[in-house]
């Protein structure tokens, strides 16, 4: 029997010990809870101000980028009086528009080759019947090729000229 009492204190000993560890590890499992509450929080208020920060940032930015915007510059275009491509009967067509361009310098380099402007201009709307014209889509597309015509270099090596879009004033079909 000598054998079996040793036995039994030892098994007795280590129960003692993990009744004491139960507490000890509780306490610290509520301790590292608490931590990580406290980190999770921090982040997320560092995260929330970085946001916010953020945003005002960019929204001075924006602001900034719209006053440093450039006003526009428009070129207005005499009247056009031309006849169309026939279509069984005889139809003119009196087209008035003012054309956007990049610059005040782009402006005085147009009027100074107003003659080839025109003379780009009344070719291409004299090549177009009254079907094609007639619709928003028509006049989208002439207006397309409008800015293609008058963007075309005016001498061998100059630059193509900067137009950004063109604005019908008056565009009457007979």
């Amino acid at each position: 029997m000598a054998t079996s009492g040793p036995k039994s204190v030892p098994k007795a000993a280590p129960k003692a010990e993990a009744e004491d560890d139960a507490p000890v590890a509780k306490k610290s499992s509520k301790k590292l809870i608490i931590i990580i509450l406290l980190v999770v929080l921090l982040a997320g208020g560092g995260g929330a101000a970085w946001f916010f920060m953020g945003q005002k940032e960019s929204a001075g930015a924006k602001h900034a980028k719209v006053e440093a915007v450039k006003p526009p510059v428009f070129l207005v275009v005499e009247p056009f009086t031309v006849n169309l491509q026939s279509e069984g009967t005889e139809q003119f067509l009196q087209a008035a528009f003012t054309l956007q361009v990049g610059s005040a310098e782009q402006v005085d380099q147009l009027k100074l080759y107003m003659p080839q402007v025109r003379s780009r201009l009344l070719l291409l709307l004299t090549s177009k019947k009254a079907s094609e014209i007639n619709t928003a889509e028509g006049k989208k597309k002439l207006s397309n090729e409008i800015m293609a015509a008058v963007k075309q270099p005016f001498s061998a090596g100059a630059k193509p000229q900067e137009i950004n879009d063109v604005f019908f004033t008056s565009f009457v079909i007979q």
